[in-house]
């Protein structure tokens, strides 16, 4: 499983329009083969700083949704918005061997 997360920074004036993309996107991205999750999260200390935080089931999923026509047409509507870079991670989850335990 993967986890992918997305820092995104906005213009004050643009975050309406950037949660009406992210409200009308939603459901499709959620029905891209191997994606089970995707929320979007806004940072207490900065109104203009959100995250996007999706769960996808292989690498491959991801890219093939980050090659697909929905996201390149959802991305430049969202990019446009933007007051700073984005940044992005991508995310596996950590069972540590639990050695002489």
């Amino acid at each position: 499983m993967l986890t992918r997360i997305v820092k995104m920074t906005f213009e004050p004036q643009n975050i309406h329009s950037f949660e009406r993309i992210f409200e009308a996107s939603k459901p499709a991205i959620l029905g891209f083969p191997g994606c089970s999750h995707v929320s979007l999260l806004q940072d207490t200390a900065d109104p203009r700083v959100y995250f996007t935080y999706s769960k996808w089931e292989s690498e491959a999923h991801l890219q093939a949704y980050r090659e697909s026509a929905f996201f390149r047409s959802v991305w430049s509507r969202t990019k446009a918005l933007f007051s700073e870079k984005p940044q992005a991670w991508s995310l596996m989850e950590v069972t540590p061997a639990t050695q002489g335990l």
